[in-house]
């Protein structure tokens, strides 16, 4: 790990075997990309083929890489901000004195932060986390540090770090302009996009076909905001309903409540696997938003946002983001392009 700093970063490999088949887009360096079929969840094409199949996520590079790019330099921007002034949050001395850290995650974001059956904390950005826990130990010269987790909306885990009762957000929060108002963000760790779900016999293929339909959407994310955007662009008139949680977007999606269900694509992916029936529900092909995701940290503490830093750049330097991002999304095979991006952008020269 010592001289990973300096390595260009070992990015995500594609799984040695899988089964059924697949799509095919395009991948880094011209490449083409490979993305396996979801057993449990259909997915809806372009409204002229009525035929149920994937779409390639990799499709979303070409409309958001300059925004990726943009979005990433803006992020090592403000990992390189100049120490605060004093009186700021110390969160490193915080930790050391209490040997403990104090850490918010979603409760209902497979697979990137949700609650597992032994009531302990799972997903993608939770390993992710781990490892910049552990860097954080040692940084702090307490490399057993008790850690709490704190469960959360995105919301309330928001307000958490700002009011200081929680260290760090691991979850899948979306860096914003509007967030940073109230708590800096780390490097990305990942990025998204927002979409749909609908039941497999929907007429709904596309945002204009929801004219006069009910549509349900996580109350206080970036979607909701992006919905809300959309249906006046369009135009369409819909009604919208704000939600507590994902999961109670899928039991009204289930129970005819909602005729759609807005969220980040992959983790309605991982609702609908935790559903009654998955076969029943579909994933539209079209793209509502760009979602690039972060841990939230506290605002004005650059010291402790470039510890959080350093521990992302040693994973995606070192090697340490292969397990991690195969664990959890080597169904979806290579990551993409826009993904690859952000790992190498964020891997930050010592």
């Amino acid at each position: 790990m010592g001289r990973s700093d300096s390595r260009t970063p070992a990015l995500p490999r594609e799984p040695a075997s899988r089964s059924g088949p697949t799509d095919r887009g395009a991948g880094p360096a011209g490449r083409s990309m490979r993305w396996v079929k979801m057993p449990h969840l259909r997915q809806h094409r372009h409204h002229r083929d009525p035929a149920i199949a994937p779409t390639p996520k990799a499709a979303i590079v070409h409309r958001h890489l300059p925004g990726l790019l943009i979005g990433a330099a803006f992020a090592l921007g403000l990992a390189a901000q100049p120490a605060p002034a004093q009186g700021g949050p110390d969160t490193l001395e915080k930790i050391r004195a209490a040997k403990q850290i104090n850490v918010a995650f979603s409760g209902d974001s497979l697979p990137f932060s949700y609650v597992e059956k032994d009531n302990q904390p799972a997903g993608y950005s939770i390993d992710l986390c781990r490892t910049v826990i552990a860097h954080l130990g040692r940084a702090v010269g307490v490399p057993d540090l008790k850690v709490t987790w704190l469960v959360g909306t995105v919301a309330e885990r928001v307000q958490m770090v700002a009011s200081g009762k929680a260290d760090l957000d691991c979850a899948n929060t979306t860096a914003t302009q509007t967030r940073m108002r109230a708590v800096d963000f780390s490097g990305l760790i990942f990025v998204e996009a927002g979409g749909f779900l609908v039941t497999a016999g929907s007429p709904i293929r596309k945002i204009a076909d929801m004219e006069g339909r009910r549509i349900g959407v996580i109350a206080g994310t970036t979607t909701e905001t992006r919905l809300l955007q959309a249906l006046k662009e369009v135009p369409v008139n819909a009604k919208v309903t704000r939600l507590k949680d994902g999961n109670e977007g899928v039991a009204m999606l289930e129970s005819g409540s909602l005729d759609a269900f807005a969220s980040d694509k992959i983790k309605l992916v991982g609702l609908s696997s935790q559903a009654k029936d998955p076969a029943k529900l579909a994933l539209l092909g079209e793209d509502l938003s760009f979602e690039p995701l972060a841990f939230a940290v506290p605002r004005g503490d650059s010291n402790f946002r470039l510890e959080v830093n350093k521990a992302l750049t040693r994973t995606y330097a070192g090697g340490e983001i292969d397990p991690i991002f195969r664990k959890w999304f080597a169904a979806f095979g290579r990551p993409s392009a826009l993904l690859a991006a952000v790992f190498v952008l964020n891997a930050v020269p010592e």
